[in-house]
């Protein structure tokens, strides 16, 4: 069997992934401008000011998914067909993973929750599950 692809982690994605292993998402506010991000920013690539980490509340809107018909790496290939969405979060930043629903039938609008799956002791991985 194919050994599932672990990320190499660099620079501010260490703290990002701690926190996801703290089951926590967390995201980034410009305290200049309030532009929020998902991912670590040390500055807002916007207006160069200085970036907060906050945590979300972890509840969403599908903005856009795709549903794969082809594995994008052989651990995965027992998976197909999965759902990645890109999610808009109540705090004003979006982010992409995959997405699990019920019926299998996933829409624009829908409101998704973040889950957490601990992939390993040192890894945590975000996705999303529909709301009921």
């Amino acid at each position: 069997m194919t050994e599932r692809p672990i990320p190499q982690l660099r620079g501010e994605e260490k703290q990002y992934y701690a926190d996801l292993r703290e089951h926590r998402l967390p995201y980034y506010r410009c305290s200049d401008c309030e532009v929020a991000y998902a991912r670590p920013q040390e500055f807002c690539p916007g207006c160069g000011g200085g970036v907060t980490r906050q945590w979300s509340s972890g509840i969403g809107t599908v903005y856009s998914f795709t549903t794969q018909q082809r594995a994008g790496h052989p651990y995965f290939a027992d998976a197909v067909p999965y759902t990645i969405a890109l999610v808009d979060f109540t705090e004003g930043f979006c982010t992409l993973a995959d997405l699990t629903v019920p019926n299998g039938n996933p829409r624009i609008g829908q409101r998704v929750r973040v889950e957490f799956e601990d992939v390993t002791d040192e890894l945590t991985l975000a996705h999303f599950v529909a709301v009921s």
